[in-house]
């Protein structure tokens, strides 16, 4: 009966799908550690899968139907390796469901793929060749498929699960994992996949413990009480912040052939008022874009899985526009060419406090390029001009906070010839040449728009925020920094420049610090320090704050106190429960 049941034709489909689970692993493995390969999981949820998988032509004896599904297994798994090159995790449960978001960054997309992606496909090919070689047995009876089929598939799972629950259990396990500094971006490798898929929708709909709640309350006591600058003593009425699509702090202060790449921030930089901090660690994590406006308007870091923007936009959330609303009496603008759906950023910003949302359809498509021809920086920004010329924000007398988001840096920057204004060496490769001078051509549209603002007589009561949204360069970057044309120019740490222009304190911020750390210096250099709500992270205008942050993948950068390392790593798992369990509503 067993060699019935597992003919030959059986035995070649279950290699196969095996084989491409191990692909997938090396491929995952490559960009980060080998260490999964260590971990009775690893091979224990490979052969489960292996079985569950294998079973539609063991039971059926249906060859098309296996090939199917092993061809929707390489849709999975190629998406999943397309995913971790940027977001460093496997795809959240919750995000198969946004897939129409990825409509207007198809060559974003695109630009993830690898050639070693091919192996899975290939293996599949093979495979379906080799099994279309053997004749095909009967269907088997049922006490057959129970023995030889059903009982395995049961024994290995229920020795998976002994094995999770004396490490606390499955929950507790991968949760273990996806903390390490070390393995964090290892969940997908030791629990596949479908692993990673169940633990997000089981978590999402445990309620809160008695023991997550207490770790919420311990890690807040343990924070240092925020308190006012003293070095801040001029009133500023406007917060102007600008979100800079994937710009990094290396293309700043930096020449190629002596040629500057950013010259016009680099300017900003050098007048008194400005305070800038080069050394801002990135800490998005499957929001990206979204993720930052969070940290950075709310003080709150990103789920360890999955899109707030997407899970909880409905939280009680206490962030900039209301502080702005509330103790300046403003009004909130958000200006963005992206469509209000695009991450459902149109309920995000209702639920921080946005009054108008500017957006897509409000925008003349000119200078517009890219797959889904979203307007260039240069011409958003002097639309945004207009805008504020005609009275339809930013109306005269009015106190604001306006929130711009650029788009003309993502991936995989490529810009239609005729906006291109500098070159590069031929040395210098085509993906690092590529982003710088799509950085120099954001770098002239922020600076034109600047200069306007500068001409404005209520510029001298504003402050404006210039950030990187986050890192661009994603898993290129190992493969640039190792280029001899790129060494000591391109950063081999995921920084973003935190810029502000009309500063109350002037000042050059060079310790490193979290994306988390913005929000509370925002506060200080605005005067909203009697706001409730401080958020998680630490003004660099507290002398008390150390040099170092921790990154979305656990990574440390700067120095700090063994201490204080640990509990920045908390906060990650902090701000997730309190995010899941939408803790800020006990605030009201």
């Amino acid at each position: 009966m067993r060699q019935q049941l597992w003919d030959k034709t059986a035995i070649i489909f279950a290699v196969g799908i095996f084989l491409t689970f191990v692909a997938f692993d090396v491929i995952w493995c490559m960009d980060t550690t080998f260490a999964s390969f260590s971990f009775f999981e690893t091979y224990a949820t490979k052969i489960i899968a292996t079985l569950a998988l294998a079973g539609v032509y063991a039971l059926t004896r249906c060859r098309w139907a296996q090939i199917v599904v092993m061809a929707l297994l390489d849709v999975l798994l190629v998406a999943n390796l397309m995913y971790f090159r940027t977001y460093y995790s496997a795809i959240p449960a919750s995000s198969y469901l946004e897939a129409g978001n990825l409509a207007d960054f198809k060559a974003s997309v695109t630009d993830s793929l690898r050639w070693a992606d091919i192996v899975l496909p290939l293996i599949t090919i093979a495979t379906a060749v080799m099994a279309f070689r053997y004749k095909t047995t009967k269907r088997q009876p049922l006490t057959a498929v129970l023995k030889w089929w059903a009982a395995p598939l049961a024994g290995f799972a229920l020795l998976l699960t002994g094995v999770n629950l004396c490490k606390g259990g499955f929950h507790k396990s991968l949760r273990s994992v996806r903390q390490s500094a070390y393995l964090c971006s290892a969940d997908a490798p030791i629990f596949s996949v479908f692993g990673c898929i169940w633990y997000d929708i089981t978590d999402a709909a445990e309620p809160i413990t008695p023991e997550k709640q207490a770790e919420i309350e311990r890690w807040l006591a343990s924070q240092p009480k925020h308190q006012p600058a003293d070095s801040v003593t001029e009133k500023r009425s406007n917060l102007l912040i600008v979100f800079a699509e994937s710009l990094e702090s290396w293309v700043l202060e930096k020449k190629v052939d002596g040629k500057e790449i950013t010259p016009c921030l680099n300017r900003l930089l050098k007048e008194k008022s400005t305070l800038y901090a080069p050394n801002v660690l990135t800490q998005v994590k499957g929001g990206r874009s979204i993720d930052a406006q969070l940290m950075i308007c709310s003080g709150l870091l990103p789920l360890m899985s999955g899109t707030y923007s997407s899970l909880y936009y409905d939280n009680t959330f206490y962030t900039l526009q209301k502080a702005m609303r509330g103790l300046k009496h403003s009004r909130c603008y958000l200006l963005t060419i992206d469509k209000v759906s695009t991450w459902n950023q149109g309920a995000v910003a209702r639920s921080f406090g946005t009054d108008t949302i500017i957006s897509y359809h409000d925008f003349k498509m000119t200078e517009a390029f890219g797959t889904h021809k979203r307007i260039g920086d240069a011409s958003f920004f002097q639309q945004c001009r207009e805008k504020i010329e005609r009275g339809e924000v930013w109306k005269p007398g009015e106190s604001v906070y306006m929130q711009f988001v650029t788009y003309s840096g993502h991936a995989p920057f490529k810009l239609p010839d005729h906006l291109r204004t500098i070159t590069f060496p031929a040395s210098i490769p085509e993906k690092a040449a590529d982003y710088m001078t799509t950085a120099h051509y954001t770098d002239k549209a922020i600076g034109d728009f600047v200069a306007y603002l500068k001409t404005l007589p209520q510029y001298k009561e504003t402050i404006v925020v210039i950030v990187g949204d986050h890192e661009g360069l994603a898993s290129y970057r190992q493969e640039l920094v190792g280029n001899p044309a790129c060494r000591g120019l391109v950063s081999d740490k995921q920084l973003t420049p935190f810029i502000v222009l009309n500063s109350p304190v002037g000042m050059r911020y060079d310790k490193f610090m979290g994306q988390i750390d913005i929000y509370p210096t925002l506060l200080n250099l605005m005067q909203l320090d009697a706001y409730r709500w401080h958020g998680l992270g630490q003004s660099i205008l507290d002398p008390r704050k150390q040099g170092v942050a921790v990154g979305s993948v656990m990574n440390v950068e700067g120095t700090g106190s063994d201490k204080e390392v640990e509990r920045l790593k908390e906060a990650h798992t902090v701000s997730d429960y309190m995010l899941r369990y939408d803790w800020l509503k006990r605030l009201d």
